[in-house]
């Protein structure tokens, strides 16, 4: 029986990070340790995988224990003083920046300021025991990692991909209406660009992490063969974002269309904006029919090409330039839709099974 969730803001990295802040301290309590340090630890060990968090806590240990060894060298020298303070801060960072344990560099300067005021006269004693409650929050986060609500991916990365298709025709069209001179030019479509390609490195991300987590969890075919075809995907969209990266940068000023061409473009536009946002990536006898004609005047304008002065701005025209950007997504829509009939198809093939 699964357990809903009524608030959506506390995610399973929340419940996660919350477990093991309860197992790390209790564990400290029956070892009459102080549990700050094992708790801090156990915090910042939580990573979105289990593969992350096993690797970084083989960095924030030996990084741990250097916090821990200035704290106590600093503490015999100057006792509880500012210059403790700012040595083991300094000294800690740096060492973990030459010894590249970057990942630990945040926990070993934490535990090293928090233990200043702990050390007293114990001072091989302390160093051991920050040792142990530092082992105690990396085990304890990394097995509540590991056994907890295992992070699935996959459904968030299929949705942020159809998203993703969703703002890309969003972008185009409104990138058609400028170069038509339907409306004037704004800045807002390349701000609108870049976080496209920002939230599609985030997609790219999180893949990573699936990829990652099925090194420690069981999984089926047929979660691997859907997460193999939503990347597909995704790298089908980098290309479009490149064709429409250099439609968005097209210096418009030098655009000189009649209105026949506008209105067949914004046609083509407009078709392939309906194919973004159709989950089964169809297409449509129309778009077809559309990309027919702007083969046709692109076919026209490479012929025409030769009679332009060589002194032009340009090495292709700026018509040339755009109906070819516009070709090009076409054939990667084909592609699109074709992977997705594909995708249809095994997954029917499956259920036949």
């Amino acid at each position: 029986m699964k357990i809903q969730m009524k608030f959506p803001f506390v995610g399973g990295r929340i419940v996660k990070t919350g477990i093991a802040v309860i197992i790390t301290a209790f564990i400290c309590h029956i070892l009459n340790w102080p549990a700050m340090f094992a708790v801090i630890t156990a915090i910042v060990t939580i990573e979105p995988t289990t593969g992350n968090s096993v690797r970084k806590a083989f960095v924030r240990f030996p990084a741990s224990a250097i916090g821990a060894a200035f704290s106590v060298l600093f503490t015999f020298l100057f006792g509880d003083s500012p210059y403790s303070y700012a040595f083991v801060s300094l000294f800690t960072i740096i060492a973990c920046h030459k010894l590249k344990l970057h990942d630990g560099t945040l926990v070993a300067t934490l535990t090293g300021v928090a233990m200043i005021s702990t050390v007293h006269e114990h001072y091989l004693s302390s160093f051991f025991i920050r040792l142990g409650t530092t082992s105690t929050g990396l085990i304890v986060s990394s097995f509540v990692n590991y056994l907890v609500m295992p992070p699935r991916y996959s459904e968030i990365i299929s949705t942020k991909i159809h998203s993703h298709f969703e703002v890309a025709g969003d972008i185009l069209y409104k990138r058609g209406l400028e170069l038509s001179h339907i409306q004037g030019c704004h800045k807002e479509i390349r701000q609108q660009y870049q976080n496209l390609i920002s939230e599609m490195d985030k997609t790219e991300t999180l893949c990573g992490y699936q990829k990652d987590e099925w090194k420690y969890h069981r999984f089926n075919r047929k979660d691997v063969r859907e997460f193999h075809y939503e990347y597909k995907k995704l790298d089908i969209l980098r290309q479009i974002t490149y064709h429409l990266g250099n439609l968005i940068y097209l210096p418009s000023q030098y655009v000189e269309m009649d209105q026949g061409k506008n209105e067949q473009i914004m046609s083509t536009i407009q078709s392939i904006k309906n194919i973004f946002n159709d989950e089964k990536f169809s297409i449509s006898d129309e778009h077809l029919e559309n990309m027919t004609k702007i083969t046709e005047r692109f076919t026209h304008s490479r012929q025409n090409h030769s009679s332009i002065n060589q002194k032009q701005h340009h090495f292709l025209l700026p018509e040339t330039a755009i109906l070819y950007e516009l070709l090009s997504i076409h054939d990667l829509t084909v592609e699109l839709s074709q992977l997705h009939n594909l995708e249809f198809q095994h997954h029917q093939l499956l259920e036949g099974r």
